[in-house]
């Protein structure tokens, strides 16, 4: 009887798509974050490069309370954002993902980030060469440069 209704599931199963069929690895360290890009040096304080407006982003990448961390700084504005969640591999980029919990969303958000992002969400983490990174939310991207210390 059991083996009846397993071959009635195995074709519902086959049709899922392959992310909710594999054990995805995440990353939920700075370390296991660079092992994901494959770059030991990769940097954890990014500034936006594509602004319109003259006040770049400042991601900042760390960890708080054991969790991966980032900070959006809006220059000369302040708080855009900052959650904590995982950085989990979506094909050739990363994304790290918050749950509606997990985000905070700060006074420089504009309405667009509090609609898109109000109830979690994720961003995308794409690198472009060794000296840029694109990141990318729904209704908003832009391409960040390591950050000068």
């Amino acid at each position: 009887m059991a083996s009846k209704h397993l071959c009635l599931l195995l074709p519902l199963l086959l049709c899922l798509p392959s992310e909710a069929r594999d054990s995805q690895s995440c990353a939920t360290t700075v370390s296991e974050l660079k092992e994901s890009f494959g770059d030991p040096t990769f940097p954890m304080t990014w500034q936006e490069t594509t602004m319109r407006d003259g006040k770049p982003l400042v991601v900042t990448i760390g960890e708080k309370n054991g969790s991966l961390s980032m900070e959006f700084i809006k220059t000369r504005e302040g708080l855009w954002a900052e959650g904590a969640g995982v950085v989990c591999r979506a094909g050739a980029d990363l994304e790290i993902r918050f749950s509606a919990g997990q985000m905070l969303l700060g006074p420089a958000a504009n309405w667009v980030m509090r609609i898109s992002l109000g109830n979690g969400g994720k961003f995308t983490l794409s690198k472009i060469g060794p000296e840029q990174l694109k990141i990318a939310t729904s209704g908003w991207s832009g391409i960040f440069a390591p950050a000068s210390k």
